[in-house]
C-alpha cells in the first residue's frame, strides 16, 4: 500500500489521545477511590509519553505495524492498580474498571456532537459511502490537503474508534474491563473465578482472541453511522 503520512498521523494522534484518556480515566477513578498506585506512578496524566514509557509495545510498535497491514491501528496501554485494594474495595473496582470505556464514550459523545454541528453548518456532508475514516466529508468540491478533509476524518476515527475501544472493552474477557466491572460487582462469584484464570496466563491471550472474534465490528460501525446522521 501507498504510504498516507498525513493520514497516518491522524489516526496516531487519535490513536495516542484516545488510548491515553482510556488508561489515565482508569487511574483517576482509582485514586478517588483510594488506590493511589497509579498517580504515584506518572499514570493519572493526559501525557503520551508517561503511557508510552509503560507500554510501547502497545503504544508505539503494535499501532504502526497494523496500519501498515492493515490501513487502521490497534494497540493498549495500562495503568498498574493495586489488586488487594480491590479486593477490600470491590464495587470500587468495578467503578475504576467502567472509567476506561465511560472515558471512551464521552469522547465518541463529544466527536458526535462536532460532527453534528459543522454538518449544520454545511462545512461536512454525508460522504458517498461510508467507512471507518469517514462518516463525513467536506461540503462541496473535495479539495487534497484540505484541513476541512482533515478534520472530517479526524473526527470520523474520533468516534468509531473510541465507540469500538468502549464497547470492546466491556467484554467479560480478561483481561478486558467488562472482567473487572463483573469481578467487582460479584466478587464472591466472578472474582473466584478470575482469580482462578490469572492463574493461567495464557487464558487471557485465549480471552482477547475469543473477545475478539465474538465482538460486532460491523454492527457496531452501522450503529455509529445511524447515531452520526440521525435526526
Amino acid at each position: 500500500m501507498n504510504f498516507d503520512l498525513p493520514a497516518f498521523g491522524i489516526w496516531y494522534i487519535v490513536f495516542l489521545f484516545s488510548t491515553v484518556a482510556h488508561e489515565a480515566a482508569h487511574g483517576w477513578v482509582a485514586h478517588l477511590g483510594g488506590d493511589s498506585t497509579a498517580y504515584s506512578g506518572g499514570q493519572v496524566t493526559l501525557d503520551p509519553l508517561a503511557h508510552i514509557r509503560r507500554s510501547p509495545w502497545g503504544m508505539v510498535l503494535i499501532p504502526v505495524v497494523t496500519f501498515f497491514q492493515t490501513g487502521w491501528m490497534m494497540g493498549w496501554a495500562s495503568v498498574p492498580f493495586d489488586p488487594e485494594w480491590g479486593k477490600r474495595y470491590p464495587r470500587r473496582q468495578a467503578l475504576m474498571s467502567f472509567a476506561g470505556p465511560a472515558a471512551n464514550f464521552a469522547l465518541a459523545l463529544i466527536g458526535i456532537i462536532a460532527i453534528k454541528a459543522l454538518l449544520a453548518a454545511h462545512v461536512f456532508e454525508l460522504p458517498y459511502k461510508f467507512s471507518f475514516t469517514q462518516l463525513v466529508r467536506q461540503a462541496g468540491e473535495p479539495q487534497a490537503g484540505s484541513i476541512v478533509n482533515g478534520l472530517a476524518m479526524a473526527l470520523s476515527v474520533l468516534v468509531n474508534l473510541n465507540v469500538l475501544l468502549g464497547l470492546f472493552n466491556l467484554l467479560p474477557f480478561p483481561p478486558l474491563d467488562g472482567a473487572g466491572i463483573l469481578e467487582g460487582l460479584f466478587p464472591k462469584t466472578a472474582g473466584k473465578l478470575y482469580d482462578h484464570l490469572r492463574e493461567i496466563p495464557i487464558l487471557q491471550v485465549v480471552g482477547l482472541l475469543v473477545a475478539w472474534n465474538v465482538f460486532p465490528v460491523l454492527g457496531c460501525l452501522r450503529f455509529v453511522a445511524g447515531l452520526v446522521h440521525s435526526g
